[in-house]
């Protein structure tokens, strides 16, 4: 769960803010592991040269602000170097990071993160359905970005979840290329003369897909190059806390009345799939114990070809096999192994219930408590 009340050093967590000012700065002032996941996504150094034009000569509006500018490459690695320091001093034990970037950068980035002892468990290709063409046609068009997500360490137990990924994938599971478009219609922000009010705003759709799999409601969210605020404005319709760190006022501004519009999902709505390795694990002893079943009590097979005695110590035994409730399955059906809690079934008013209904119930009494 996120840390609500005071933090490490005794100084609160400034939860659901905006902070002003230089992010390697600002986030030396935070307490030291108080962060749940990192969402960073930082100036790309494109190293523009000019100004880029389309075919009927009108001007592209690419990315030519101060903040994406860097003297030379050796600048823009002590930059991340410092960066990268300062955000995993500020993680969680089992924390981890998302960096986002472009052939520009990623590649100098995930070196910088291994560098530091980060650990890499998957870049991701988000391929923009919708990428803007190559104008000059001297190279392939550049149709996505990559993504870096890494554990603050090695042994880290970081946040996956996985059956919400594969729910979301409509039963198959989540792969490492996600197909989203760029920006646009009604989620782009523009002012009033119709331009862009930040070059490189990211698309909600990719920011709840990371935080979905990768963080619990509760948890708080980091994201040190805040921008328009899209990681602050998923964060909070998906019940997480947000830190937001930004050096540009008018995108303070923008951020603050675009977080203030969005509408927390209610309670129920955020509940999402989740793996049966995550319940609590429930021997089946425990429902001898509780008297759910009882000892010389018979349990039928779903097939119904089998069936065996419930004994004291939570075992079974049948006319040619005893032991656990999976051992006794494997052994009547000559199988090298045998879920028991799907296999066995006992009888109630007549109608045969899969015993897996009693763990469920146990399973639910332990979250209420």
């Amino acid at each position: 769960m996120a840390r609500q009340g005071l933090a490490k050093r005794g100084k609160a967590l400034p939860l659901d803010r905006i902070l002003a000012g230089d992010c390697i700065e600002v986030m030396n002032g935070l307490p030291e592991g108080s962060v749940d996941l990192i969402f960073a996504d930082p100036p790309y150094n494109l190293q523009l040269k000019g100004t880029l034009h389309r075919p009927d000569n009108s001007r592209v509006d690419a990315v030519d602000d101060d903040w994406d500018r860097f003297d030379s490459f050796a600048v823009y690695d002590r930059f991340t170097r410092a960066w990268l320091k300062a955000a995993r001093r500020l993680l969680k034990p089992d924390g981890a990071i998302w960096v986002i970037g472009s052939y520009h950068n990623i590649f100098r980035v995930g070196a910088a993160l291994q560098d530091q002892g980060y650990w890499i468990l998957n870049d991701v290709i988000w391929r923009k359905s919708n990428p803007m063409p190559n104008f000059r046609g001297k190279r392939f068009t550049n149709a996505h970005e990559t993504l870096i997500w890494a554990a603050k360490s090695e042994k880290a137990r970081y946040t996956f979840n996985y059956e919400a990924l594969k729910a979301l994938n409509e039963g198959v599971q989540m792969r490492s290329d996600w197909v989203i478009p760029i920006c646009g219609g009604h989620e782009r922000l523009r002012d009033e003369e119709g331009n862009k009010l930040h070059p490189t705003q990211k698309p909600e759709a990719l920011l709840h897909r990371v935080l979905l799999a990768t963080t619990n409601p509760g948890d708080v969210v980091l994201d040190p190059f805040f921008g328009t605020g899209t990681t602050g404005a998923v964060a909070r319709k998906l019940g997480r806390h947000f830190i937001g760190i930004e050096q540009e006022e008018k995108y303070r501004r923008i951020a603050e009345r675009r977080i203030a519009a969005c509408r927390p999902y209610d309670k129920a709505s955020l509940e999402v799939s989740t793996s049966r390795r995550a319940e609590p694990r429930v021997p089946f002893g425990q429902l001898v114990e509780r008297g759910l079943l009882r000892p010389g009590e018979e349990l039928w097979s779903m097939n119904g070809r089998h069936r065996a005695k419930v004994r004291a110590d939570g075992t079974l035994i049948a006319h040619s096999a005893k032991g656990s409730i999976h051992q006794v399955g494997a052994a009547l059906e000559g199988a090298p192994s045998c879920n028991g809690w799907t296999y066995w079934c006992f009888r109630r008013d007549g109608k045969m219930i899969p015993i897996d209904i009693l763990r469920q119930q146990i399973r639910a009494e332990m979250r209420e408590g």
